[in-house]
């Protein structure tokens, strides 16, 4: 069970590829949009009734635009998400009643906790995030640096009270009906932390190592990959590579924009500025380009993509990330919003980027001049260190932790 945009639920139909292929029966249980993905990956699925990128197109979803921090960002969205929240419990109730185990995202598990409980289900949580409060960095939702051990862990166990309160308008009712007494949110948590309640997370080690002041039960098993069932690139991108040198990918995934038009002319003077082709997704932004040194395309595996590629320059969510770090190639991150702050100043310390480059910054010079450095000599360290990082991630294996704790919790 997972809810958002596409990198929140792209990662589980690999996951859940692979546990079907262990013998398991497997149901995505996410927005009506990515069924899709489900498909391809050979999964069930059950809709949920909230379309997020109408959503992030309604009047409500553009008012984010105007929150230009992370935590005025967040707040909008928890109110947002209170409401979608309601219109989802009762098709994530009626999916776990013909389920034997619940597999929650981050993005529902207040909510998937409670109705496995009520329904006597073994469950288990499953973050792309670090979610966890901790003494080593800030909240990654919150998008800033840290403020000192205690400071993260105070923000970070607010930032959790938060997320609880996204579902305190439908819990109540969720509860009733599954026989199960009323109970606060902060309560909830404080059971789900008490029964050290099991959450795997889905990302590297090497990327973010498991924090040393996580409680037993809080784990980090290694990425989970969208599956893509080998497929092939549209012949028209084909072409197009292997027409010239290696061009630089440079796509915003889910996230939106104000000026999509403005932003899509600044990457092309910016790639033409440092000589280079250009690759440009459409995504939810809405990007263009034309010219015979650029391509705009829609939906392309990332994995038969980027390791084509010079460099990536993406928004930083969790899995555009990885991507680019499985493919071994370096990036010039530009966050947006939430966690991409955290994943960008990953890629930089671990240096396979330059610098990150928010958006609100991003001109022709600024993205021009962070091309220039990654594609040139000058770039040489952080393309070497892309290779040598990409090659030990592309060796993980983050199914076979979630394959075991699977077993574990049915007994």
């Amino acid at each position: 069970m997972t809810a958002g945009s596409r990198g929140d639920v792209a990662p589980f139909t690999g996951l859940g590829h692979g546990l079907a292929r262990a013998g398991h029966e497997v149901t995505l249980v996410t927005h009506g949009r990515f069924e899709p993905l489900a498909a391809r990956a050979g999964l069930g699925f059950h809709a949920l009734p909230v379309d997020p990128r109408a959503e992030l197109e309604s009047s409500r979803g553009r008012a984010l635009h105007r929150s230009t921090t992370g935590v005025g960002k967040l707040a909008r969205v928890v109110a947002m998400a209170r409401a979608l929240a309601v219109e989802m419990a009762d098709d994530l109730v009626a999916a776990a009643r013909v389920s034997d185990a619940l597999l929650l995202s981050g993005s529902v598990a207040p909510l998937g906790h409670a109705i496995a409980e009520g329904l006597r289900l073994p469950s288990l949580g499953l973050n792309l995030q670090p979610l966890a409060a901790t003494r080593e960095f800030a909240p990654p939702m919150l998008g800033v640096g840290s403020w000192g051990p205690l400071g993260n862990r105070v923000a970070g166990l607010g930032l959790n009270l938060a997320v609880e309160q996204v579902f305190a308008a439908a819990l109540p009712a969720v509860r009733s009906r599954l026989g199960l007494p009323r109970t606060g949110s902060a309560a909830a948590l404080r059971t789900r932390e008490r029964q050290g309640w099991p959450v795997l997370h889905g990302f590297s080690p090497r990327v973010v190592a498991r924090p040393r002041d996580w409680r037993r039960g809080l784990d980090v098993a290694g990425y989970w990959w969208p599956y893509d069932g080998g497929t092939p690139l549209p012949e028209e991108l084909r072409a197009f590579i292997e027409a010239g040198p290696a061009p630089v990918f440079v796509g915003l995934g889910s996230a939106t924009v104000p000026d999509p038009a403005r932003i899509s002319a600044e990457i092309v003077r910016a790639l033409r500025r440092a000589g280079l082709r250009g690759v440009i997704q459409r995504g939810w932004a809405g990007l263009a380009a034309t010219g015979d040194d650029m391509l705009t395309v829609d939906e392309v595996p990332h994995s038969a993509l980027f390791p084509r590629m010079a460099a990536v320059v993406h928004h930083a969510g969790a899995g555009t990330t990885a991507a680019g770090l499985r493919a071994g190639v370096p990036a010039v991150p530009v966050p947006i919003q939430f966690d991409e702050g955290f994943w960008a100043a990953r890629l930089v310390a671990l240096g396979v980027a330059p610098g990150a480059l928010p958006l609100r910054r991003l001109t022709a010079d600024t993205l021009g001049t962070a091309l220039v450095r990654v594609t040139r000599d000058a770039g040489h360290r952080e393309r070497a260190r892309a290779r040598a990082l990409g090659a030990r991630i592309r060796a993980e294996d983050g199914v076979t932790p979630v394959l075991e704790a699977v077993d574990r919790m049915r007994g």
